[in-house]
């Protein structure tokens, strides 16, 4: 079972949000006994900038399970095709890319998403699993 993870779980559990940081946690124990953790290019991009320089960042990592997982071509073409209807029924620029990236990773690369961004991503990848730490 492959999960990928969303940037917010992540920041999470480094930051120890006290509301999300042990919840977050234990889902990504959890997904880690069913299988891999998987972080797409722009999760690991988002959650790169949060740190103080890559050496900071690459020791944050080294306490994760998680692995690097490129977006490839079927999956980039699928985010822009979501974006693009998004954006048909009236979708404002708050979305960016970035989350259809994400999702459209998910749905090809993975299994299923590890998230507390549950409400776009049910409403615009309706085939996508989900796992909300948050609930």
């Amino acid at each position: 079972m492959i999960t990928a993870v969303d940037t917010n779980v992540l920041i999470d559990i480094v930051r120890a949000d006290e509301t999300f940081g042990l919840r977050s946690l234990d889902a990504v124990r959890r997904c880690v006994q069913e299988g891999q953790i998987v972080a797409c290019d722009v999760v690991w991009t988002e959650f790169s900038a949060i740190f103080a320089s890559p050496q900071v960042f690459e020791k944050a990592l080294r306490s994760l399970p998680l692995v690097f997982s490129p977006t490839d071509k079927q999956s980039a073409v699928l985010a822009g095709d979501m974006w693009r209807q998004y954006r048909k029924q009236g979708g404002e620029r708050n979305r960016v890319v970035a989350d259809f990236l994400v999702a459209s990773h998910a749905i090809r690369q993975a299994d299923r998403l590890l998230t507390r961004d549950r409400g776009f991503y049910r409403k615009y990848f309706k085939n996508l699993k989900l796992i909300d730490p948050s609930v």
